[in-house]
């Protein structure tokens, strides 16, 4: 298990439970033998303990928890799961934007294309990245990836992890909608297999601009919705003074059914990959080991299917969301 350095308020109990756990077994390695009873009894509370927080997660909780400062990002995910990685930089007309890396590596033996919003571990990193919203110029770039990847004939899987694209000014002076609308055009008709992968936080177009696949996938405590729960509840209980912002956003929350157990019930993505207990935060090298199962899984049922069937089916499977009936 990874140390949670930076743990939520519903974590903290668990910590310093774990923060004494960590003690008593510096005791018993220096040769306090008398510890070992107490250090049993506590590992059991500790995992009973992890269980039942893990165990029954609120909406909010999730969403709080998709935005770990500790949570693996596509760069981590890169790192312990695949081999051979050569990141491909620019989008040959503007710049380089480093809120979305991409390149060709190996997943197990398979060469693949990965393209993954990348927000940033350190404070410089963070606003060098931009908190992980990508300019127009990162949508470009994984544009070319796409046409990379199509002439290779290598599958492609993004991992997604965004509030959002970038609001400001210069965004929209670059063409931000253009950018990202001809994402998903492209998306839609790639000739190799797609499969996109919410790790974190999957906010509005921004997140979309990657989400055009034919499977989606989600982790445990992911989230993906058009808007966050801060931002809808502002919009539609601003004027509400006898609930706390933050209550007002756990409701929204709940509303939005944003997480990866709503959006299976309703179809919108094809598979749940669960998170080590505790959280992918607290064991980055095992939550990619289990992603990168399920994508080889799926990796090899698209493997089987023709050019015609792939995309037919792709363009059936977005046809056909958001089914509703009438009473």
């Amino acid at each position: 298990m990874t140390a949670i350095l930076h743990p939520l308020e519903f974590e903290r109990p668990l910590v310093e439970l774990e923060s004494e756990l960590s003690r008593l077994k510096d005791e018993i390695a220096g040769g306090d033998l008398s510890k070992r009873d107490e250090y049993a009894r506590l590992e059991t509370r500790v995992a009973k303990l992890r269980r039942e927080i893990y165990g029954r997660l609120t909406p909010y909780q999730r969403v709080q928890l998709s935005r770990h400062f500790d949570r693996p990002f596509s760069l981590d995910y890169i790192k312990f799961m695949v081999t051979d990685f050569v990141e491909l930089h620019g989008d040959r007309l503007f710049m380089d934007d480093p809120a979305i890396v991409g390149g060709t590596a190996r997943l197990g033996q398979l060469p693949v294309m990965l393209i993954g919003d990348q927000r940033g571990r350190t404070t410089a990193d963070r606003l060098k990245r931009n908190f992980g919203m990508p300019n127009p110029e990162g949508y470009r770039k994984a544009l070319r990836l796409f046409h990379l990847a199509e002439k290779f004939g290598l599958p492609l899987i993004t991992l997604i992890d965004t509030q959002g694209a970038f609001p400001g000014m210069e965004a929209e002076e670059r063409g931000q909608a253009e950018a990202i609308a001809r994402n998903l055009a492209e998306l839609s008709e790639l000739t190799v297999p797609v499969i996109s992968v919410v790790i974190g936080e999957g906010g509005s177009g921004g997140a979309l601009a990657l989400g055009v696949s034919d499977r989606i996938l989600m982790l445990e405590n992911a989230c993906y919705s058009v808007i966050t729960p801060e931002g809808c509840a502002s919009i539609l209980w601003h004027h509400d003074r006898n609930e706390a912002p933050a209550e007002q956003a756990a409701r929204a929350a709940e509303i939005l059914q944003l997480t990866a157990q709503d959006l299976k019930r309703l179809g919108v993505i094809d598979e749940i990959v669960p998170e080590p207990m505790g959280g992918a935060h607290s064991n980055h090298k095992e939550a990619a080991e289990i992603l990168g199962s399920h994508l080889l899984k799926h990796l090899s049922e698209l493997g089987k299917l023709s050019v015609e069937e792939l995309v037919k089916r792709r363009y059936k499977k977005f046809r056909s969301l958001g089914p509703f009936s009438e009473n």
